[in-house]
């Protein structure tokens, strides 16, 4: 089966009115499919980044019209202006929702998994957030650990009935922990609200070395997330973890989030990270935007993510060596030395977690995103939270 039948075409006249678009404008710019599908497989001119729209709602718990979300956002999307730089970028159309919701994760976890085996990083405008887990599977044939990020106010997980729940919103992290096989290395959840997680959510976290960033941690200092997202293979940002004020169009937003810009330079911190080959946006519901203000926001945070993807350094540590200091610290009792490297392109910091027994054949270290209070940390001589929970998932 080829991706083309699994998506519906554009119409681009529904968006564009009767002026159409400037040259630079993305509804200029975009290999939008209308009559032709996209070329995915010429290395001249396949895309780098492909918009997918999902048409599915039936796992948004109390937030139905989520399926509409896509085109809402590409009214506002194909209006703005690329940065300066050449972007090869198509919008793919909707994926329809199918006879049954299984039907339609198999489509989306076909569609990720094609695109990515292929290096063109899809951008997920769907429906509910359980979409995340179709998402997470397209990662299953990649032969490969998968580190997961999640943006969200609260934890969506069913503590009760944690190995019989219902696939949906709010219970798509039992899924993709309790996954049969187990590719997952790590879970961040990062803006969550505390008075919306419960205790036995965040002790579970914990016990299994899974990494939890509370809003008021990133208030004001939005780089404390940076590295987690840098970590993460795929994303998933629920449109809920933005205050209502600057994102209503959700049944169930809260009055306290993320702000607007917050959201944006997180989804650009997405874009920046080497690492990230798929990012979905969720939960977003036009039945209640009607002013088109979460619409417009949406289309900005994936216009920041794109420019953040055309300003990645390639910079993954080490290669080559010469583009890297290396810092070398030992802790108070003497057990370990760290080692942390910064890279002399972008400033961001690395931090080295050897391996233990036999996990891995073909390699020595695992290369840590930190940051450079992590580094200060280890020469106070305190062992950094993040090394001790990845040398505990390395053993």
């Amino acid at each position: 089966m080829s991706l083309v039948d699994f998506f519906t075409p554009i119409n681009l006249s529904e968006f564009s009115g009767s002026n159409g678009y400037y040259n630079s404008q993305f509804g200029k710019v975009v290999q939008v499919y209308t009559d032709s599908f996209p070329d995915l497989e010429d290395a001249e001119v396949k895309p780098q980044i492909a918009l997918v729209g999902v048409e599915e709602e039936r796992g948004a718990v109390n937030n139905e019209g989520t399926k509409k979300s896509a085109d809402a956002v590409r009214r506002y999307f194909y209006s703005l202006y690329q940065g300066d730089y050449q972007v090869r970028i198509a919008d793919l159309g909707n994926i329809q929702a199918g006879a049954t919701i299984r039907d339609t994760y198999y489509a989306l976890k076909t569609v990720v998994e094609e695109l990515v085996k292929n290096d063109i990083v899809p951008v997920i405008i769907g429906g509910g957030q359980d979409l995340t887990y179709a998402q997470y599977l397209g990662y299953e044939g990649l032969e490969q650990r998968v580190e997961v990020a999640v943006i969200d106010a609260k934890f969506d997980l069913d503590q009760d009935n944690a190995e019989e729940t219902e696939l949906s919103s709010n219970t798509f992290l039992n899924h993709i922990i309790l996954h049969q096989p187990d590719y997952l290395f790590n879970l961040s959840n990062l803006a969550y609200q505390t008075y919306l997680a419960s205790k036995e959510s965040i002790n579970m976290y914990d016990k299994l070395f899974f990494t939890t960033m509370r809003i008021g941690m990133m208030s004001g200092k939005l780089d404390q997330a940076e590295p987690l997202i840098r970590a993460a293979d795929m994303i998933s940002f629920d449109i809920g973890s933005i205050r209502a004020s600057e994102a209503p169009g959700n049944a169930n937003a809260w009055p306290n989030g993320l702000y607007g810009d917050e959201a944006c330079q997180l989804a650009r911190y997405a874009g920046m990270s080497d690492k990230c080959s798929s990012i979905g946006f969720y939960e977003f519901n036009p039945t209640f935007d009607p002013m088109g203000h979460t619409a417009s926001l949406l289309a900005q945070m994936i216009w920041c993510f794109i420019d953040g993807y055309y300003n990645r350094k390639n910079d993954a540590p080490l290669i080559p060596k010469s583009s890297y200091i290396i810092y070398r610290t030992t802790l108070a009792n003497e057990d370990y030395e760290l080692v942390f490297v910064k890279s002399k392109k972008s400033d961001r910091w690395w931090m080295q977690v050897p391996y233990f027994g036999s996990k891995s054949v073909n390699e020595r270290y695992y290369w840590v995103p930190c940051r450079y209070e992590d580094y200060q940390t280890a020469v106070d001589g305190d062992m950094p939270d993040i090394w001790w929970k990845t040398h505990q998932k390395l053993q």
